[in-house]
């Protein structure tokens, strides 16, 4: 059971690039349903809802990161959820970030991405990229 999903979330995934390649920034989007959702930051983040949105999402933040990695340690399904354990990598500032997190994603029935939620220490990022803490919870982030 979720062996279907969880090849569509392992495919997402690898949009996001290899820690050597940009992302597929339409293919990313287009995994989304037309009302698709990403939670940013959870708890308290941002929601970014629909294509249009999350392709705007995905440009700010390759205003300020590069070369992303998505790497999976665990995966779980079901019929209609995945959820991830993962040790991402990005470039900040010329110096790579490891970023632990969780996500949890929803599937509809034709595979796309209803709901993407993603669960992780904003201290964390702000220990390793000088950021502000208090920025990282909302989309100033960009500026930090």
């Amino acid at each position: 059971m979720g062996q279907k999903q969880e090849a569509i979330v392992r495919e997402f995934l690898s949009a996001w690039g290899d820690g050597e390649r940009a992302p597929d920034i339409e293919k990313i989007a287009s995994m989304f349903a037309p009302d698709g959702q990403w939670a940013l930051y959870i708890p308290g983040g941002p929601v970014i809802v629909g294509r249009d949105a999350i392709r705007a999402e995905i440009h700010r933040q390759l205003g300020y990161v590069s070369f992303p990695h998505c790497g999976t340690i665990h995966m779980v399904s079901n019929d209609r959820m995945v959820a991830t354990e993962r040790l991402d990598l990005f470039i900040r500032n010329g110096k790579t970030v490891q970023h632990a997190l969780m996500a949890m994603f929803e599937l509809d029935g034709d595979g796309l991405i209803t709901a993407w939620r993603e669960y992780f220490d904003t201290s964390d990022l702000s220990r390793q990229t000088g950021a502000d803490p208090a920025r990282l919870s909302g989309l100033e982030v960009a500026q930090a």
